[in-house]
């Protein structure tokens, strides 16, 4: 869990920069040169070589070799890890949400159980949700 946490504060720590944002959101359309990502700052392509190595250090990025091209691409396996982090959280957050929700209900004297609760699927949704959706 540890070495977890880790990689998420330096995956974290990368994206907080927003030239590496950017530049992450652009390998997300596909590979780029390091001249290709350095083209539309001013900067030099020593500054996109080290904001590239902070994105590499932290995993989102590899560089390759392809002849003599050297693509970087961004590894999406790392947002995998970052999504269930978040997810994880934003799981917490609506339960507490929804408890919050019965509660002022009950304040003003209404009776509500999950199944009025907006953020929840109705029958007719779940009875449309492939089978082993999550809802």
């Amino acid at each position: 869990m540890v070495e977890q946490d880790d990689r998420l504060s330096r995956v974290f720590g990368a994206l907080a920069d927003p030239t590496r944002r950017d530049m992450v959101a652009r390998l997300a359309a596909g590979d780029a040169t390091v001249s290709e990502l350095a083209a539309p700052y001013a900067v030099s392509l020593q500054a996109v070589s080290k904001h590239l190595k902070v994105l590499e250090e932290a995993g989102l990025v590899q560089r390759s070799r392809d002849a003599q091209r050297r693509p970087v691409h961004l590894d999406a396996e790392v947002f995998d890890l970052m999504t269930k982090w978040i997810e994880r959280y934003r799981r917490q957050a609506e339960e507490r949400y929804r408890r919050l929700d019965q509660v002022l209900a009950r304040m003003q004297g209404k009776d509500i159980d999950d199944t009025d609760d907006p953020r929840r699927p109705n029958d007719a949704e779940r009875q449309h949700r492939p089978e082993g959706a999550a809802g």
